[in-house]
């Protein structure tokens, strides 16, 4: 396949970017992060500076192969990661537009590759539990209905990759934050924290410059692990009722 990619370049977060375009030929087999692994090894050999982005486990695990292809977190596959993407979802002569996440919380470092760091400020808030669970316990000493655990599984599944943040119009993190507050929430070993930690982890995502949340849905649709909107709904009521506690 021959390709052309425009891709966002910028040397650092306080200088000016811009998009340049750059020839490939590629096999259709090969993945995204892949094509970009052999145009940096190309412009390393022409004395180029290659291009910076972010990638680790290259699993769908990992959620640091943050692009915006096309215009869309990850690209065009639902459900998918950067790394999981192939190139026969596009066309042979194609021009691909890649930037980085578009978000004020989460400024550009270099090129490709943003600072996410606020979403471990958010962790850091309440995203824990303090009850001393020792070793792992027997799977069946601690009895939890089987739907708070799907929903559980469901919410812990969140690979903090930030699409969601991408992909909301406000540059909310509020899916990330619900996943994280929704997952604790339901098990027993978060019950001390739960409603103290919904509010702790709202005022840093609110003091991190994330925006509020309009319930677009744009996150869930971006979501390569499709966290579902419900868990939004869910960080709401532990909310309201954290508030009432309160008074």
């Amino acid at each position: 396949m021959k390709l052309t990619l425009r891709i966002w370049r910028q040397h650092g977060p306080r200088t000016p970017g811009r998009l340049v375009d750059y020839p490939v030929e590629i096999s259709p087999d090969a993945s995204f992060l892949e094509m970009l692994d052999v145009l940096n090894e190309r412009l390393t050999r022409e004395g180029e500076e290659p291009v910076a982005f972010d990638h680790d486990c290259r699993e769908g695990i990992c959620g640091m192969c943050s692009l915006v292809i096309d215009g869309t977190p990850h690209g065009p596959e639902k459900a998918t990661t950067t790394c999981q993407l192939h190139m026969r979802k596009f066309s042979d002569g194609e021009t691909i537009t890649v930037e980085p996440w578009r978000a004020r919380a989460f400024p550009v470092v270099k090129d490709l590759v943003v600072d996410r760091s606020a979403f471990d400020t958010i962790i850091r808030a309440g995203g824990y539990i303090t009850a001393p669970t020792g070793t792992a316990p027997e799977a069946h000493s601690i009895p939890v209905p089987k739907p708070d655990a799907d929903d559980a599984f469901q919410a812990a599944e969140c690979i903090g990759c930030g699409a969601c943040v991408a992909a909301c119009p406000n540059g909310s993190a509020m899916l990330f934050t619900a996943a994280k507050v929704t997952h604790l929430g339901l098990l027993p070993q978060g019950q001390p924290e739960r409603y103290s930690r919904v509010v702790a982890m709202l005022e840093a995502h609110d003091e991190l410059g994330f925006g509020g949340c309009t319930n677009t849905g744009e996150c869930t649709a971006a979501c390569p692990k499709e966290i579902p909107q419900d868990v939004i709904g869910r960080l709401n009521a532990d909310f309201l009722r954290a508030a009432r506690k309160h008074r």
